[in-house]
């Protein structure tokens, strides 16, 4: 097959499979609401040896060697699996309305309720971790994304209801906190270090596959630096060939130590289901997330100030890198982070704090987990010869009052605020730096402009064929009278010219 079969994420999650050349589609929340009937093969009979089974112990410590792990997972298990939940997620979404709801004539005739609009509710199914004994969870954003009710249930069955902490869709995790918990201390997994993680190493994957209760497989880390599975800003993650279906989504990726290493979260798949493939988000970008939303988020994320680009072997060859590989700086914005640790358009970044880049998203992915407020060091390559550079890791400048506009007043452009387009957000939106125009950073529900079609991040490029470089044209374009404006605008990567009649 020539196509990339990619399951999305898993509950809440729209699966997305090849089969025979097509794309088939399945929502978690159709997956059917009672347990499908489980059938039984019989057993064929095998000329082997089975060896006695050792007596019960009542008491079964963690695994103490090698040996002990190949007799049984079974103390990890039990030592880890409490700290894993079932996540509820349930999301009341407008129906459709018809088009003769406004109509006097039908509404006289056949009553105005026939054609009311009705709420329609959806629920997803997903997994958590526990990583804080105070009832801290993570999960996928993707589960619990616009959801008005969530509720998680222990591995004993005990539910409770929890309260969003910070929803973080770049990375695709959320962080949940339980409610009413009486002061009650609950199970929590550490963190392991995911950079210390190796091809090969054995790992456990636990959660509520298809709604069938907590499960738990085996298997190896098949791979480490995973890009191309979402279209996050965080394309980066653990491969394994542990078992994971719909309902994994949240659920945990722990080594042999019964540490954290990976929030599964998405499978490659031909028939919808595990084929050995499955993917996990690192722990080091997991605690990073857990850690924003403990402390009451948003989570605020490290800006370099460079644009980069995948170094080919034509690249390397020139640059002297072999084998190829790093980050090749391709532009640098004036006084970043980079700028000031001398960085220019060119360089090759090959390591960050002694760590080999392989690619952009590697050391997008590092970065962004560093601390504000530290130090990152770099070892880049310039002109074939190597050298070294120190960055501080800081946040990006914030847009000031005078870079941010309200509009109100008879205008279809009410309701929307908007900010003039800074280097951090080109580079977070994956534009030049030099990108002009302004972003949709709000608008209100409701509104003239929620009506119009405008959307968050939608970045406002010309109105009536002037290009906007300030919030002066913009506010005086949006506020004039007029019969329509034609707007020039991009969305999720794509340019879109529309005329809005006045």
């Amino acid at each position: 097959m020539t196509q990339r079969q990619v399951v999305l994420g898993f509950s809440g999650l729209v699966v997305l499979a090849a089969i025979g050349g097509g794309l088939w589609a399945q929502h978690a929340s159709d997956l059917p609401a009672t347990v499908p009937a489980v059938i039984s093969l019989a057993p064929t009979p095998l000329d082997i040896q089975v060896a006695q089974a050792p007596a019960a112990d009542p008491v079964r410590q963690l695994p103490q060697s090698q040996a002990d792990v190949q007799l049984s997972f079974a103390p990890l298990v039990k030592a880890v699996t409490p700290a894993v939940v079932n996540v509820y997620a349930t999301k009341t979404e407008q129906g459709f309305q018809s088009p003769f709801a406004s109509d006097p004539f039908f509404s006289r005739l056949f009553g105005g309720d026939m054609f009311q609009s009705r709420p329609r509710t959806s629920q997803s199914l997903g997994s958590g971790v526990i990583v804080d004994p105070k009832g801290v969870i993570i999960t996928n954003s993707h589960v619990v994304n616009g959801a008005d009710d969530i509720r998680i249930a222990l591995s004993g069955g005990r539910e409770y209801p929890v309260k969003l902490l910070l929803d973080d869709p770049k990375s695709d995790l959320a962080v949940l906190q339980i409610d009413n918990a009486g002061g009650k201390v609950f199970p929590a997994l550490d963190f392991a270090n995911s950079d210390a993680l190796q091809v090969g190493d054995l790992v456990l994957a636990i959660g509520n596959p298809f709604g069938v209760g907590q499960t738990v497989t085996s298997g190896i880390v098949s791979a480490l630096a995973r890009t191309g599975v979402e279209t996050g800003n965080f394309d980066y993650f653990i491969q394994t060939d542990a078992a994971i279906n719909p309902g994994n989504s949240g659920g945990a990726l722990v080594d042999l130590q019964g540490r954290l290493v990976g929030i599964n979260t998405a499978i490659f798949t031909r028939s919808g289901g595990s084929v050995g493939i499955g993917f996990a988000i690192p722990a080091n970008m997991v605690r990073t997330v857990a850690e924003a939303g403990e402390k009451g988020g948003p989570i605020v994320r490290p800006w370099f100030g460079a644009q980069l680009q995948e170094v080919t072997t034509d690249i390397a060859d020139s640059l002297n890198i072999d084998p190829p590989h790093g980050a090749l700086i391709t532009e640098v914005a004036p006084d970043s982070p980079a700028a000031k640790a001398g960085l220019k358009a060119g360089d090759a970044i090959v390591k960050i704090d002694g760590i080999d880049v392989d690619a952009p998203q590697g050391f997008d992915f590092r970065f962004a987990t560093k601390a504000l407020g530290t130090q990152s060091d770099l070892s880049y390559v310039r002109n074939g010869q190597s050298a070294d550079a120190s960055v501080e890791i800081a946040a990006p400048p914030g847009a000031s009052a005078d870079q941010t506009a309200e509009i109100t007043g008879n205008t279809r452009f009410a309701g929307t605020t908007v900010s003039l387009l800074s280097p951090a957000i080109a580079q977070d939106m994956n534009l030049p730096f030099d990108s002009k125009g302004v972003i949709v950073t709000r608008v209100v529900s409701g509104s003239p402009a929620d009506r119009m079609g405008l959307q968050t991040g939608d970045i406002i490029v010309s109105i009536d064929n002037r290009q906007i470089n300030d919030l002066g044209t913009f506010k005086s374009l949006v506020s004039t009278r007029t019969d329509g404006w034609q707007i020039v605008l991009q969305r999720g990567g794509q340019t879109i010219q529309s005329y809005i009649s006045g």
